[in-house]
């Protein structure tokens, strides 16, 4: 992290991989990090130090699987959290992110069955909080977020009773603590859900001096350098990423080096993939008018 051009969630460092200048995109993530940069700078090299960086809940479901489940739902809109891969990505109508899955569904018109995936935790917020019985919901979960339970939540919350908690809302390791909350096994008092740099910038803000974080460990290292002078305490400190901390300084020297593991997404996939990430830009904080795949030119069954 103290040599990255750039820090932040799967979706803000795609879009900063296509604001740069810079023709090669070495990202250390996961997979399906690379390939959602991969298709929003097609132009770019886009390199994966390891190649080992997979993600739990991205391999939950793939794109026949997926094909198999819109088969026996005719007409549904699917929304696909973007920890998916380019492949389910392109046999999707919309994609979200844990901040913004609420107000996607939203914007698709009340009647219409909506396939969520992939994951179980999330799709139960969102069920929950949008009030609808039409969202069928993919049974896939996170092996980090998986750590994350009410239990870990109040024991923390009982060892620093004056801690503000925060929770990032856009990752994956943290849908099960939104869920939780939402079905009002977590006390939502003196919380805060936040994105990834609303978590960072939170700290400075508050009064506080001491936080916990529901969220992947690896975001303490910088709430730390960044304030000195408060306290940081994992909600779970078993809450780590294993796919995520494969990727090390050496191996980045050497993808850099030889130009190794460049990440590509087959053009008519990343296209497809593409309009299901700008859908979701198009309706994501902007408040803007209902939209469907019937009305915009694109079959929701194709």
């Amino acid at each position: 992290q103290d040599v990255a051009d750039y820090v932040g969630d799967s979706l803000g460092l795609s879009r900063e991989a296509a604001k740069t200048d810079a023709d090669v995109i070495v990202f250390c993530g996961v997979h399906f990090m690379a390939e959602t940069a991969a298709i929003l700078s097609p132009g770019k090299t886009v390199l994966l130090p390891d190649l080992a960086a997979g993600c739990s809940l991205a391999s939950t479901i793939d794109a026949e699987q997926l094909r198999a489940w819109k088969r026996e739902h005719p007409g549904a809109v699917v929304v696909a959290y973007v920890n998916t891969t380019a492949e389910v990505k392109a046999e999707s109508d919309y994609c979200c992110t844990s901040g913004n899955a609420v107000e996607v569904i939203d914007a698709i018109p009340p009647d219409t069955d909506i396939l969520f995936l992939p994951d179980m935790f999330l799709g139960a917020h969102v069920r929950r909080m949008s009030g609808r019985d039409n969202i069928h919901v993919w049974m896939g979960e996170c092996h980090v977020h998986a750590g994350i339970d009410p239990e870990h939540i109040r024991l923390q919350r009982s060892l620093h009773p004056d801690a503000e908690f925060l929770v990032h809302p856009e990752c994956g390791c943290s849908t099960s603590v939104i869920e939780a909350i939402s079905a009002g096994d977590v006390d939502p008092e003196n919380m805060q859900v936040l994105s990834t740099e609303g978590m960072i910038r939170r700290p400075a803000e508050s009064r506080a001096t001491e936080f916990i974080v529901a969220t992947e460990v690896g975001i303490l290292h910088r709430l730390r350098r960044e304030n000195p002078t408060k306290r940081f305490h994992a909600a779970n400190e078993r809450a780590s990423c294993a796919y995520m901390k494969v990727t090390t300084l050496p191996k980045v020297r050497t993808a850099l080096l030889n130009l190794e593991h460049r990440i590509t997404v087959e053009p008519a996939v990343a296209g497809r993939a593409r309009r299901a990430i700008e859908r979701m830009i198009a309706i994501g904080g902007t408040g803007g008018p209902s939209l469907s795949p019937a009305t915009d030119g694109f079959d929701p069954g194709e």
